[in-house]
């Protein structure tokens, strides 16, 4: 197991290049040792010395939380290091540090929650803000907390080499070479940022019912944007890879993709056209499209909006709500992906849990609350962002199985249509289900063949109104390797998404008028 200190962890982050702060509210001895998982091993004791508690304490915290009735308690623990650099007109000039690090104490009464969350890892902090979130309940009982038992989990992503142990001047030539690549690819490119970010992430989960979990969570992005002029007139676009996965991940081949990947979407604009408004027939491409999968028809099965009646799913379990040829799945057990969880943060296992199976609606996404509502097991959909936050049903790696059907054929099989690649601002009425995208590159379909790329075109639509509609769905199944984001009730949370090429029969696309 390797070690290091958080003071040789800053002057590695940032040495050279910006002033790295420590926040003066992190009052953890600044030599204490990082609990380095190697090979992906995860040791319950070194992460009790990583936050310096143990079970006494942790179940003396749980007792005050649980002192005025509680159902039931739990304890997020987070130590968080974050690093970014940048290049910008050709050269390495940016870069910072931050890290976080702290505790947050939830109480749930019914389907009531209290939180509070301290930045002081003391039992006196810690009884403080136990105290606070006890406040939720009112029961004239006081279940003590039960022993903790450590639950052993899997491991998604694991990685060679720790965040930690990598210098920033081994992250420097990856922004150069991709630099270089850049421009040397068309002489239409003026400009380029690049931004590199690495993510450590570790946490320790405790519950009054007696289980405790820990995990090192990595992830890192690097992320392309180019600006191309011809003939006075300039384009932008933008590619990035984002995975939980160590600095192997990007191979030479991923290295050079990201630059030429980024160069076409920006030249192809050039030639991009607007295709005609009006209801026509849609090609989703296998990938990237999936992002209108998460947005439009996933965030309508978290259970939570089900529960509360929001969702436009929330009577639909065991319906049919697409062809016998759709299945969707969020998983958490993808190697490597964004979206990926060992455990989530409620404690709870991961799983790949069908939320469509053969058309038919099979389930909710479900923390702990939802799932005792419905009288079922969680499905490790409880995140939080930080330990800011209480958990809330989040997705995690959301997508499309593979279907009958090749994308040539679902090409051909178009007359009049557009094929969207890549999406950007797009706006979901979560209840009703109703959605605007932007496609930021695509191409048009003319008579079964891919013909002029196309820009500015905005496609307005209904999420479970097209879950029906898909008539085609390809065998070419892929998980978009970006870096994404998702945004609920104030939160952001790491997630990937996916799609095959599928044909949507219609969709209302704005374009020009006729």
């Amino acid at each position: 197991m390797t070690d290091i200190s958080r003071r040789r962890f800053i002057k590695n982050s940032a040495s050279g290049i910006a002033l790295a702060t420590v926040p003066i509210f992190l009052k953890v001895d600044p030599m204490m040792a990082f609990a380095t998982p190697a090979g992906g091993e995860r040791k319950l004791s070194d992460y009790y010395a990583h936050f310096g508690v143990d079970e006494k304490i942790i179940r003396d915290v749980m007792a005050v939380a649980l002192e005025k009735g509680g159902d039931y308690c739990d304890i997020f623990f987070q130590h968080r290091i974050n690093n970014w650099i940048g290049l910008e007109d050709k050269a390495v000039n940016k870069a910072y540090c931050d890290v976080d690090y702290g505790v947050g104490i939830r109480v749930i009464e019914g389907e009531q929650t209290g939180y509070s969350f301290t930045e002081d890892i003391t039992p006196k902090a810690m009884k403080l803000a136990a105290k606070t979130a006890s406040n939720i309940a009112s029961q004239n009982k006081n279940t003590p907390p039960a022993e903790l038992k450590f639950h052993d989990t899997p491991n998604y992503y694991h990685i060679e080499t720790t965040w930690e142990e990598i210098s920033i001047d081994q992250k420097i030539p990856y922004l150069q070479r991709i630099n270089d690549k850049v421009f040397n690819l068309d002489n239409r490119i003026i400009k380029s940022r690049i931004w590199f970010r690495d993510e450590s992430s570790y946490v320790l989960i405790a519950t009054s019912e007696g289980r405790i979990a820990c995990d090192y969570r990595p992830m890192t992005s690097i992320s392309v944007t180019c600006v191309a002029e011809q003939d006075g007139k300039r384009e932008q676009s933008s590619f990035a890879y984002g995975p939980r996965a160590g600095i192997e991940y990007f191979t030479p081949e991923r290295v050079e993709n990201l630059a030429t990947e980024t160069v076409r979407r920006t030249v192809s604009l050039f030639d991009a056209v607007k295709p005609e408004a009006g209801e026509m027939e849609v090609v989703l491409a296998a990938g990237n499209s999936g992002i209108l999968l998460h947005e439009a028809i996933g965030h309508g099965m978290e259970a939570d909006f089900n529960r509360k009646g929001i969702s436009i799913f929330a009577d639909k379990i065991n319906k049919p709500v697409a062809e016998s040829f759709v299945s969707i799945v969020d998983d958490a057990t993808n190697p490597n992906y964004r979206g990926s969880l060992n455990v989530d943060d409620e404690a709870n296992d991961t799983e790949k849990t069908y939320l469509v199976k053969d058309g038919i609606l099979k389930s909710y996404l479900h923390d702990r609350i939802s799932a005792k509502h419905y009288n079922v097991k969680p499905t490790g959909n409880g995140r939080r962002q930080t330990f800011r936050y209480p958990p809330i049903p989040r997705m995690r790696n959301t997508y499309m199985l593979p279907g009958p059907h090749t994308k040539e054929e679902i090409i051909k099989s178009v007359k009049k249509g557009i094929y969207t690649e890549t999406f950007t601002n797009g706006e979901v009425a979560i209840g009703a289900g109703d959605f605007t995208f932007y496609v930021q590159t695509g191409r048009m379909i003319e008579n079964g063949e891919l013909t002029r790329p196309i820009k500015d075109v905005n496609i307005i639509g209904n999420g479970p109104d097209v879950l029906s509609k898909i008539v085609m769905v390809g065998n070419d199944m892929k998980i978009y390797e970006g870096g994404g984001y998702c945004g609920k009730d104030g939160q952001r949370c790491l997630v990937s998404d996916g799609l095959p090429t599928c044909k949507v029969s219609s969709i209302t696309v704005g374009g020009v008028s006729s």
